[in-house]
């Protein structure tokens, strides 16, 4: 952590609790800016965590949102409305509204729907919006080439918007920067098709590179650290031929994350050492992890020093579900009931993507530790039971 240790923050919490530290997002923001360079604009894409909105570093020029309720979390942390891209799937009219009433930047269309919407909205208000057409990858996202190519051949039937670019992103989790290259090699020749073809220049570019996160390796920052320098002349390269913005959530907000949870019950059941926390899949996941088998990097926090020699353990949640392992055969010497452990790298959509009310479990504080501010409450516990109360 910056600069309280896990132990000190460990005294002053409830558990369970995340704590996000500012000044790594913000590291972190710097160090992609520096890769790509001047010409190439930063987003953060906030489905990752939208918790660090309230710490966005200068170092991001956009917001990428995907829903109503993201929208809202802008509006009442008071971020620059300019710098929102909407995005998401399922856009209604309200929403579109509601957002273009906000002042929000550009808008994305990803179906015929979505240029509809965005058209007549607009028109009613006398206005004509900045749309990002989504090029599809291949899956349910975006529209598909001949279908952008159709819109482009007719984009003077609609009134309220302007084309001025792409937005395309694939997925995330991309180990091979051959990947990301050609990737981007693709739709800059659909670039230069509509300019060739149709006599149109597309303006922006929005793309999501999906860099991966390395979760479960002693030696993550320097792997990821190696990717992004790996990508770096591509998209330096691409800057250099259209308003580029790269959009990231997980690659930034990763790193800044602590989960802390208790250790409320040991035993031993056939040899295999159990330990329950008071806090599980309900609450954290890590990318990739399927049944525990992998082991996130996690700090034990024990009252006393303790060389006795490690044993394995399984920790386990507090769910009635036997799927609610977090690791397995994880060595720790002298697991007690009570120690606090420590989950590392649980910035992006851990808290988001957990089976938040299952059991009817709490859902947990949440943190911002920052150097000028110290720790934060941003959101105290929850009793899931608040949702159930009949109303008057």
């Amino acid at each position: 952590m910056s600069h309280i240790s896990l132990a000190e923050l460990g005294a002053r919490l409830r558990t369970p609790a995340y704590v996000f530290d500012s000044s790594r997002f913000a590291e972190r923001a710097a160090a992609v800016r520096d890769a790509f360079g001047p010409k190439t604009g930063i987003c953060f894409s906030i489905k990752a965590n939208p918790f660090l909105l309230c710490c966005l570093p200068d170092a991001f020029d956009k917001i990428e949102v995907c829903s109503p309720g993201e929208l809202t979390i802008c509006e009442k942390t008071g971020a620059d409305m300019s710098s929102v891209i909407f995005s998401g799937v399922n856009k209604t009219f309200k929403d579109v509204e509601r957002a273009m009433d906000d002042g929000v930047g550009v808008f994305t269309a990803e179906s015929w729907l979505h240029v509809q919407l965005i058209n007549e909205s607009a028109l009613k208000r006398d206005l004509c919006v900045p749309v990002l057409v989504r090029l599809t990858a291949g899956s349910q996202f975006g529209m598909d080439e001949a279908d952008v190519l159709d819109l482009i051949a007719r984009r003077d039937e609609y009134k309220g918007i302007r084309i001025v670019g792409l937005h395309f992103f694939s997925g995330t989790q991309k180990r091979k920067p051959a990947l990301i290259e050609k990737e981007l090699d693709h739709v800059m020749a659909f670039v230069e098709r509509v300019a060739s073809e149709y006599q149109f220049r597309l303006e922006r570019l929005e793309y999501g590179t999906g860099l991966a996160v390395d979760y479960f390796d002693a030696n993550a920052n320097s792997l990821e650290m190696a990717r992004l320098e790996a990508v770096s002349a591509k998209i330096r390269e691409v800057a250099e031929k259209i308003e580029l913005t790269v959009e990231m959530g997980r690659f930034f907000a990763a790193p800044c994350g602590h989960y802390f949870t208790r250790v409320m019950d040991v035993k031993t059941n056939q040899g295999v050492n159990y330990a329950i926390v008071d806090g599980g899949l309900n609450q954290l996941k890590y990318d990739g992890q399927i049944q525990g088998m992998q082991i996130p990097q996690i700090v034990h926090l024990k009252a006393t020093e303790d060389t006795s020699d490690a044993l394995p353990w399984t920790l386990c949640g507090s769910l009635c579900t036997t799927a609610d392992v977090l690791a397995r055969n994880v060595p720790f010497s002298n697991l007690q009931i009570g120690d606090l452990l420590v989950f590392e790298r649980t910035g992006a959509y851990s808290v988001m993507e957990g089976m938040a009310v299952f059991l009817s479990r709490e859902m947990p504080e949440i943190h911002l530790l920052s150097e000028e501010k110290g720790l934060m409450l941003l959101r105290g516990m929850i009793d899931t039971d608040q949702f159930n109360t009949p109303m008057a």
